[in-house]
């Protein structure tokens, strides 16, 4: 199954009490205004993150374009940890107003392509009948927009995927996301995949949950953890090719003054190495990590934009046969890794179409 939608480079994510029509377009100014103040110049940004001069020139020409446009690509409303544990009545009230100012939003055509909600897990049965609870108040009584999603969290076996489908019967257009944060469903991914029946867009690496569960202490979890490279690799490996997108966990450390500038480069090296391992997308908690986002995915693709350039326009004037730029041989495996480099670039709006070699 393949999405004809074009996977954003990260969810945003905010507590359901706190979601008004209005927030989406709030966390872009604000994002923008972070940016503005943290990295007003290139000399800033290559200081900061370690880049070239010349390359920060055009990164930073890149992040603050798209930062005057609209922002956030992707959001959910959360009622799991971003939410808390309250009361049936606190959680009502925050499920009828987030049905509310999601009708509202949509009429005000306010909301990224990409939205949804977070529920609680379905892992016990009082979760469970608490998540099912909310998503029949909040379906009940929104307008969906289009590309509407239902993440299921701390899943722990396939029957709660296919309950969450079952639930979402009424509501046929809705698609849900798999969150993978225990070692158990790391190896039950095939199944987890069947229980959604075709209805599953992205699976989610919950990182602090999976070490967590793994004993790893706080101290010793990070995104670069060689068990969270086990648990992307695993994820890689069972759902290529399926269509489902893949997207990592969250920096945790947050952009606070008066250490913006250290939680950036946490961020950025982060998003580097989910970038390497070929996850391509991943979570911003607060609106002030978008910039680094932004940095570390334009640096990403534009330093590596000659080269590819250089190794694509040969490949094909060789008639899609094995060929040598250099040191580096292409055959057609490679030649279609190229080709995907050109359309992530250009999706993720690092680089132009008239960029890509024809």
């Amino acid at each position: 199954m393949t999405s004809p939608l074009h996977q954003p480079i990260h969810t945003a994510y905010g507590g359901a009490h706190l979601f008004k029509s209005t927030t989406c377009g709030k966390l872009g100014t604000l994002a923008e205004r972070a940016f503005a103040e943290y990295a007003a110049d290139a000399a800033t940004l290559a200081q900061v993150f370690g880049i070239p001069e010349a390359l920060a020139e055009r990164v930073h020409g890149r992040v603050a374009e798209k930062l005057r446009r609209r922002v956030v690509e992707d959001f959910r409303i959360d009622f799991e940890d971003g939410f808390g544990v309250r009361s049936d009545a606190e959680e009502d009230a925050a499920a009828d107003s987030a049905a509310r100012e999601v009708t509202a939003a949509v009429q005000a055509k306010s909301l990224p392509e990409m939205f949804g909600i977070r529920v609680k897990s379905f892992h016990t049965e009082a979760t469970k009948a608490r998540a099912i609870r909310t998503l029949d108040r909040f379906l009940s009584q929104a307008t969906l927009p289009q590309n509407f999603v239902v993440t299921l969290p701390k899943i722990t076996a396939p029957e709660q995927v296919a309950e969450l489908v079952d639930g979402l019967e009424p509501y046929p257009d809705v698609r849900i996301e798999i969150m993978i944060e225990t070692p158990g469903s790391i190896l039950i991914l095939p199944q987890l995949l069947e229980a959604a029946r075709g209805k599953c867009l992205a699976a989610h690496f919950g990182a602090y949950d999976y070490m967590a569960s793994l004993g790893i202490t706080a101290a010793s979890q990070h995104l670069h953890h060689p068990a969270c490279d086990f648990a992307r690799s695993m994820m890689l490996a069972t759902l290529a090719e399926t269509g489902v997108w893949l997207v990592d966990g969250a920096t945790n450390l947050l952009p606070f003054p008066p250490d913006v500038h250290r939680a950036w480069k946490l961020h950025y090296d982060n998003i580097r190495h989910s970038l390497y391992n070929g996850f391509y997308q991943g979570w911003d908690l607060h609106p002030a990590q978008i910039p680094a986002r932004l940095v570390a995915v334009n640096a990403f693709f534009l330093e590596g934009l000659a080269e590819a350039s250089a190794r694509l326009r040969n490949f094909r004037d060789q008639s899609e046969q094995a060929t040598r730029v250099g040191a580096i041989f292409d055959d057609a495996a490679t030649g279609r890794g190229l080709v995907n480099y050109f359309e992530r670039a250009v999706h993720c709006g690092a680089i132009d179409e008239n960029d890509v070699p024809v």
